[in-house]
């Protein structure tokens, strides 16, 4: 009886022996379990981070913003581009041809946190408008031409104009017509914004597609050298060029083999991209201004390190983005910097060296 007796006792301390070994075997298994999974999560929030800091990288633009960009209308008639200031915080520039072979900027300034001058600020004109709508901007300028006026006040866009509203003052350092004397800054300009309740954010704020990296074009079919290109807006006094660093990788901004240089920081204009879009034109039925063929097709370049390859456009819709594409049909990534945009009739010139 006492060896049955110790025979259940041996019995029942295996099993609870058993039991113990499954239990412990089980609970770490979950543990190792747990530990696996949570270094997974660690290891996507580590891999969803590196994705987060390679679209971080693109240092010109944030390309997941949705704040409105401000299109300002900045004066480039020849005697007053020694009076120009700002332009090197801004993402985009367009410089886009006006009546009498002359031509103009509007320049794109978007997530400015910093107060600085920009200037001398002019007139709009009907098709400036047609850039402006590209990315859903606030357009900022002094005065207007009659199409302008019209058509900006039938609600085309959200508008601030120096005739009427209050951020802007006047300098004259360089003893100029009243014309080539006005400016504005990031601070007054978000205070009238506020004041006028206009919206500070919408979708498709961004134009271009950005690449990290520096585009290389040296590899492309019909690849030009592109160290030194000449666009002539028209004769002596509205020649833009720009003239390639090696050493910086970015290329500056020329009038009349002059260097652009801000009349405020010194520092010398520069771009790292030139995109040279060639469209037509008619003259208005007043006999003086321009209307820019923007909506359609054409050709042109994309200029980027040192090199230059010849491009397609296609803009759908006055409101629609121009896109622009290699030769092959691809759309264009430039380098990570500044972009001018230089819109030019087909009957005006460019040379590249």
């Amino acid at each position: 009886m006492r060896n049955k007796k110790v025979l259940i006792i041996i019995l029942v301390i295996a099993i609870i022996s058993v039991i113990g070994v499954i239990v412990a075997w089980t609970f770490m298994n979950n543990n190792n379990k747990a530990n696996s999974n949570e270094i997974k999560s660690e290891q996507l929030k580590e891999n969803e981070g590196n994705i987060e800091v390679k679209e971080s990288k693109v240092d010109i633009i944030d390309i997941n913003s949705k704040t409105r960009p401000y299109a300002i209308v900045v004066n480039n008639t020849p005697v007053a581009v020694k009076v120009q200031t700002g332009l090197n915080k801004a993402y985009i520039v367009y410089e886009i041809p006006t009546e009498g072979n002359t031509s103009r900027l509007m320049a794109l300034y978007k997530d400015i946190e910093e107060d600085f001058t920009i200037g001398t600020i002019r007139s709009s004109r009907h098709n400036f408008i047609d850039y402006a709508l590209e990315s859903n901007a606030i357009f900022i300028h002094y005065g207007w031409s009659h199409y302008a006026q019209d058509d900006q006040k039938k609600g085309s866009i959200d508008y601030i104009n120096g005739l009427f509203d209050v951020p802007f003052w006047r300098e004259n350092p360089e003893n100029l017509a009243s014309e080539h004397t006005a400016y504005t800054s990031i601070a007054k300009l978000k205070e009238t914004i506020k004041n006028k309740g206009f919206k500070t954010e919408a979708d498709d704020t961004i134009l271009l597609n950005y690449n990290s990296e520096d585009v290389d074009l040296s590899k492309n079919e019909n690849v030009k050298q592109a160290k030194k290109i000449n666009i002539k807006y028209g004769g002596y006094g509205n020649v833009t060029s720009f003239e390639y660093d090696e050493t910086k990788k970015i290329y500056y901004r020329m009038e009349d083999d002059e260097y652009c240089i801000d009349h405020k920081t010194k520092e010398k204009v520069n771009t790292k991209n030139i995109i040279v879009q060639k469209i037509n034109y008619s003259v208005c039925d007043d006999k003086k201004y321009w209307d820019l063929k923007t909506i359609g097709t054409g050709e042109g370049y994309f200029i980027t390190n040192g090199y230059a390859v010849p491009i397609t456009w296609k803009k759908d819709s006055r409101k629609g983005k121009t896109k622009y594409f290699y030769k092959n049909g691809q759309e264009i990534e430039v380098s990570d910097g500044r972009t001018y945009i230089e819109i030019e009739t087909n009957n005006q010139g460019i040379t590249l060296e």
